[in-house]
């Protein structure tokens, strides 16, 4: 009999977490208005919110913070990154920030002026707020493929080159300062970007004199998928596929949150000495001197190590076998998800789970909150809230997509915990018709007021 697959990693370390009553937690939802972001961490049993800074580190990523460099300039732990970075992803100038977000704004705000167009992959809700801030415009590129949860096609995340050549032909090259390829893609379900397509959007972006710039929060499990599903690259190391997959980049934004296995940082990294020192001016303003950015030395050390470690094939296949075992888990109980599994997170289909909803009434949020009040599992809308409203118009945007999505903190749960949730969306799908309502906006933010937006039952008699 051949042997069970296992986790190639055991615990030294455990966290008690809480499992509350229903009544608890819906006096909690309600006291939170209704945002599962409002929640305490100690009012929630399973927390798949985010796998950005949640994830358990290595004993060697701990013995790495131990020997951290605070030197103000010049710490020895900048180098020890600057030499991961170089080594790993192949890049020579790079630039320390306290997280992707902060990527973003360091380099956009050398990139990206007013009524500028920036295409990509389902740009990712920090990016797009960063691109419209500054009165630019976002252009979704990714294939059709993407939008159907059923189909099978295995790189979702791809770009759409004839999309991508009709908006480099629409308009004057200066007015496209970069496309941004997210890898893996989160909005459209954590699918990933082939190589080829990768090869093909760099040479298309060369012709016409455009940057290509990765949002890479998540390249090493969208490396793991180019191992396995495109056959020339089934014999290749996961770090000789990252050193290919970033020869079709100019430039990078990671947030380290995630596939660096930390619970703080981000980097810029760039290709071009210029824009480098052109990104330095607005880093040393926003995030501080450039050798630590707005990194403890003890966290560059951290992500110096742990860029070597998610690079490496026994720690993806325990990710990504953890992800597809609760994916496959609520495929057998006909729970409709983006399929193929993602790298990061199983993303469930709102509108076929609860498609009586009407859309004004938030469904993905109105599943989301469900599964908190019936097992205190904290998943995350990624749909209409997320979308948020038209700069122009101020109607809200409604996605082609509306989904659940269920992150996964790397190294953190165990099996036995998806489970749980398994069941519990099992449970909330076996009477779902009985949910005939979601909810409504109470009070928002002008941008990316899903972090903060309060609601009320859509039902509520009391409504004006």
């Amino acid at each position: 009999m051949e042997l069970p697959f296992a986790e190639s990693y055991k615990i030294k370390m455990v966290e008690r977490i809480y499992r509350s009553t229903r009544k608890q937690r819906e006096d909690w939802i309600k006291q939170a208005s209704y945002n599962l972001f409002n929640l305490k961490s100690e009012q929630v049993y399973i927390d798949l919110l985010t796998d950005s800074g949640t994830g358990a580190m290595s004993q060697n990523q701990w013995a790495a913070i131990m020997t951290g460099d605070e030197s103000y300039a010049g710490s020895s732990s900048y180098y020890h990154l600057k030499d991961a970075i170089r080594t790993i992803l192949g890049f020579e100038y790079f630039l320390p920030t306290h997280q992707g977000r902060a990527a973003e704004n360091v380099l956009f705000s050398v990139l990206v002026k007013a009524d500028n167009v920036v295409p990509g992959n389902s740009h990712f809700d920090t990016t797009k707020g960063h691109i419209e801030y500054r009165k630019a415009s976002a252009v979704d590129c990714t294939i059709d493929e993407a939008f159907d949860t059923d189909s099978l096609h295995p790189f979702k995340g791809n770009i759409d080159l004839e999309k991508l050549e009709a908006v480099y032909t629409a308009h004057p090259v200066g007015q496209i300062p970069m496309v941004i390829v997210t890898l893996t893609c989160n909005t459209s379900g954590g699918q990933p970007v082939s190589m080829q397509n990768l090869r093909d959007v760099y040479a298309l972006s060369q012709k016409y004199g455009i940057k290509v710039v990765f949002d890479s929060a998540r390249f090493a499990e969208n490396a793991w998928f180019i191992q396995q599903r495109e056959d020339e690259y089934r014999n290749k190391t996961i770090k000789e596929i990252v050193a290919e997959m970033f020869s079709y980049a100019d430039a990078m934004t990671m947030s380290s949150k995630k596939d660096g296995i930390v619970n703080i940082g981000g980097f810029i990294a760039v290709k071009e000495e210029a824009l480098y020192k052109q990104a330095s001016v607005f880093n040393i303003m926003f995030e501080g001197f450039n050798t630590y950015g707005g990194m403890a030395g003890r966290d560059m050390n951290a992500l110096a190590v742990g860029l070597d470690e998610v690079t490496t094939d026994d720690y993806l296949e325990n990710r990504i076998q953890q992800v597809a075992y609760l994916g496959n888990l609520l495929i057998a109980n006909n729970i409709p998800v983006q399929k193929p599994i993602g790298g990061h997170a199983v993303f469930v289909d709102a509108k076929k789970f609860l498609g009586h909803v009407p859309k004004e009434e938030y469904v993905a949020q109105t599943l989301a909150i469900e599964l908190y009040l019936e097992s205190g599992v904290r998943g995350v809308e990624v749909g209409t809230l997320l979308a948020d409203r038209d700069p122009l118009t101020r109607e809200n945007r409604y996605p082609k997509l509306e989904m659940l999505r269920l992150a996964i903190p790397r190294r953190t749960y165990t099996n036995n915990h998806m489970d749980v949730v398994a069941v519990a969306l099992k449970n909330i799908f076996d009477r779902r018709e009985l949910i005939n309502h979601g909810y409504r906006i109470k009070k928002e933010a002008p941008i990316m007021r899903h972090f903060s937006v309060e609601l009320e039952h859509a039902d509520d008699t009391n409504q004006d």
